[in-house]
């Protein structure tokens, strides 16, 4: 009997990839490339942009979807095509910092509806260590009604997609592969080896490679949570962080992370699937936990920062005027799921100041939506902050003269998150982490 590999390789079988966000949908175009693909999304107005070869999520271009053998679809039935599974839907936590598993499992019961004997499902979404085995196949089984290694295989292929990045792509980031045994190992590792040019890693159990991946954002989490508790230390004692970073980085063994804002659908998320299962298991974790506090506040405390420099100008707060520049997660990335941006204009609403939001990237609708406010098209008049929130490529190339423009004569403060413009700034009020 021929292994599922060889028959997706000679086009005897069909892969599908449920979720066609920032993750799926170059998985799906990818593999598309090589052997036939149905890419399945709940939402079907997407659908019907991809249709048309538009990234609803602005990543790839129309070029990206040439040369694929992909029929995007939002109809369950077209769905039972398919013998491989791809799950890339998110996983978000609620309003109380616990992991949502709701996509994850409605996405679960997708695939249990229309898979068959034989048939592999792999999940990337991040997950805590043992969800994979404990939370989504039973839904597998239970809607299926098929039984577990005996009638498919599943397996856990962790996504390492970094959103606006041209250089480590699908293709070139080291891929981690498990699954619920030896053999099916071998045929989910195979079939990510067709997409993956720098070659994928056979992971000793799925909770390893569900373990691995959530340690790599928490691992970033926690070193950035340092260095922006550092920030404020060094705000208060006087010294730039930069400054600092700067000098300390000439040691070949400084990890020279930067301070900010931390949000987004990774770093500012995953840990939270750690400590919570870590609860489970009744261990409160201490570190993890410290650093996302940490990385939480920094919104609210550049916001009163720009607030009390306001005050020492003398100006009265209520009457001030603050530019924020940027409203997504990350530069150069449209996506506004969890900005930290947020944070800094929610609390510099809660002092009364007006605050205009502009941002090359994001959709006005959307943040209207999601956060209760919108965009202006261009600065209007003058500011009495601006603060460079994110840094986009579009301000990269801006010199002080164009701050300057939108600042009182001899007033005014700018406000540098990430201090890209730490050495061009001379004749104004200067702050950064």
């Amino acid at each position: 009997m021929s292994k599922i590999y060889d028959k997706l390789v000679a086009k005897e079988a069909t892969l599908a990839v449920i979720g066609l966000g920032y993750v799926g949908l170059p998985i799906a175009l990818e593999f598309a490339k090589k052997i036939k693909v149905i890419g399945f999304d709940i939402n079907a107005e997407r659908v019907k942009l991809m249709q048309n070869n538009i990234d609803p999520s602005k990543e790839l271009e129309a070029s990206d979807f040439e040369n694929s053998d992909i029929t995007f679809t939002a109809n369950l039935e077209d769905l039972k095509a398919a013998s491989f599974y791809i799950v890339a839907v998110p996983t978000p936590i609620d309003e109380s910092n616990l992991p949502d598993l709701r996509p994850l499992l409605g996405a679960s019961k997708t695939v249990a509806q229309v898979m068959s004997k034989g048939d592999y499902v792999v999940y990337e979404s991040t997950v805590y260590p043992g969800c994979t085995e404990d939370d989504c196949i039973p839904v597998l089984e239970e809607v299926s009604g098929l039984k577990w290694k005996e009638d498919f295989k599943v397996g856990y292929s962790p996504e390492r997609i970094n959103p606006g990045d041209k250089v480590h792509t699908l293709s070139t980031i080291v891929k981690v592969a498990s699954a619920c045994c030896s053999e099916a190992l071998e045929e989910v590792a195979k079939t990510y080896e067709l997409v993956v040019e720098a070659g994928v890693h056979r992971a000793a159990s799925i909770k390893v490679a569900e373990a691995a991946k959530i340690i790599e954002n928490t691992q970033r989490d926690v070193n950035i949570a340092l260095i922006n508790e550092l920030s404020i230390i060094f705000n208060r004692v006087g010294i730039n962080t930069y400054d600092v970073l700067e000098a300390a980085g000439t040691k070949w063994n400084f990890l020279n992370f930067k301070p900010g804002l931390v949000g987004g659908h990774c770093i500012g998320v995953d840990p939270y699937y750690l400590t919570h299962k870590a609860k489970k298991t009744g261990y409160h974790a201490k570190v993890i936990n410290s650093g996302r506090y940490v990385n939480d506040s920094m919104g609210f405390y550049i916001g009163k920062q720009t607030v009390k420099k306001i005050l020492n100008q003398g100006t009265n707060i209520m009457d001030s005027r603050v530019l924020v520049m940027g409203a997504t997660f990350k530069e150069d990335v449209s996506d506004i799921r969890n900005s930290k941006v947020v944070d800094v204009i929610r609390e510099l609403e809660s002092f009364s100041v007006n605050v205009e939001v502009v941002d090359p990237h994001a959709s006005s609708e959307e943040l209207q939506h999601e956060y209760g406010f919108g965009l202006v098209n261009e600065p209007t008049g003058k500011y009495d902050a601006i603060i460079l929130a994110v840094n986009h490529e579009e301000y990269a190339s801006l010199d002080e003269s164009y701050f300057k423009s939108f600042l009182p004569e001899g007033k005014g403060v700018f406000v540098d998150v990430k201090g890209i413009m730490k050495d061009k700034i001379s004749d104004i009020e200067y702050w950064s982490l």
